[in-house]
């Protein structure tokens, strides 16, 4: 048997092999689906954050034409939402912020007249990002009250505009469905070559080794049919955030072609690194797990490496995860094109990230030779 015939066969063997797994179906498919729904409903907003409401109570110490003012012109802000329509005693408002009934209570001068306008919040969420945004929109309006009652017309106004080296009409909904692609076929890499404990293991990898059948045919096999999976993957994912989520795609095919395709074999070479050294199936799990779940949270998938605390930047820049999500977005958001040093550098980090992995764990399965039952 030739060596095309021979590696049509390992291809289809292993093909059906794989997808008539069931948990192939769910953890590679359906998984990296809910797992990216999950997150573009909490952090996408879906698309413009014009459903934000924060739910607010008004206390008012004294009644005078000041505080009637204030009070008239905090009930129009649009994204507050009242728990009362008459404001209430401090007690009252305490109750409802412990009990969480309420984002926050606000709080007006206790003279009726000039003074503090205080902001009470659970202690609970003081940080979170509803806080922080009633917070700002009531200090903007303390400030033009402010203003308007010393009858000063500001001299500066914030007028605030976005760039963005993609796209104008690029969204946090396309940078997070980048984010999750990236991830889910990274995660396909790192899990996917679990079989290959189990073969060794069972004493299948000698015999197939004691066949005529060539072993880097097989190998070869194996890694068409994960190229396979990770273009479904792509595929789904990306038909659900874009018609599902609103995303825009700003596409680079060439850019999109090779960050793929070194990204699918960087982390599969790292699967197989993990797999040379791993003696069980749940010692493999263990160690993707914790691979996949350190990389996942500052490489970029979720929000920008930039947000990150300082002493913690380098190291994602040594993580490949960064680079693969990188070049995704390079070829599916941004649009880059091929003349980009920073997308090349990337790159080659990756490739270098493969290289090693492979090696690495072809030099262990070797030395372990003598082991295999």
């Amino acid at each position: 048997m030739n060596a095309g015939t021979q590696l049509k066969k390992l291809f289809i063997a292993q093909l059906k092999t794989m997808f008539r797994e069931k948990a192939v179906w769910f953890w590679n498919l359906f998984f990296p689906v809910i797992l990216m729904v999950l997150f573009m409903v909490i952090f996408g907003g879906g698309g413009d954050g014009g459903d934000f409401k924060a739910k607010v109570a008004l206390v008012k110490p004294a009644s005078s034409a000041a505080s009637d003012s204030l009070e008239a012109g905090l009930r129009k802000i649009p994204v507050f939402e009242w728990k009362s329509e008459q404001a209430v005693d401090s007690a009252q408002a305490d109750k409802w912020v412990k009990g969480k009934d309420v984002d926050a209570a606000i709080v007006l001068p206790e003279n009726g007249s000039g003074g503090d306008i205080r902001l009470i919040v659970n202690a609970e969420n003081e940080s979170n990002a509803t806080t922080q945004a009633i917070r700002g929109i009531l200090d903007r309006y303390v400030q033009e009250a402010s203003f308007a009652a010393a009858g000063i017309e500001p001299a500066y106004r914030l007028q605030t505009s976005s760039v963005s080296s993609g796209s104008k009409d690029i969204s946090s909904a396309d940078f997070l469905l980048t984010g999750m692609i990236s991830l889910s076929i990274a995660q396909a890499g790192l899990f996917g070559m679990v079989d290959m404990v189990e073969i060794r293991r069972s004493g299948l990898l000698k015999r197939l080794r004691m066949t005529p059948m060539r072993m880097g045919l097989y190998g070869l096999g194996g890694m068409m049919v994960r190229f396979v999976l990770s273009f479904v993957q792509i595929v789904l994912l990306t038909v659900i955030g874009v018609f599902g989520f609103g995303a825009n795609l700003h596409l680079n095919l060439p850019v999109l072609i090779i960050a793929f395709f070194i990204g699918v074999l960087a982390f599969n070479a790292l699967g197989y690194l993990i797999s040379s050294f791993s003696k069980s199936l749940e010692s493999y799990m263990g160690v993707a797990n914790i691979t996949s779940f350190l990389m996942m949270f500052i490489s970029g998938v979720f929000f920008t490496t930039s947000s990150l605390p300082d002493w913690l930047k380098p190291v994602t820049r040594v993580l490949p995860l960064t680079y693969f999500v990188e070049g995704m977005r390079d070829g599916m958001v941004y649009g880059s094109g091929l003349f980009n040093a920073a997308f090349w550098s990337g790159i080659g980090i990756l490739t270098l990230w493969g290289a090693a992995a492979f090696s690495l764990g072809a030099l262990i399965y070797r030395k372990a030779k003598v082991e295999v039952r």
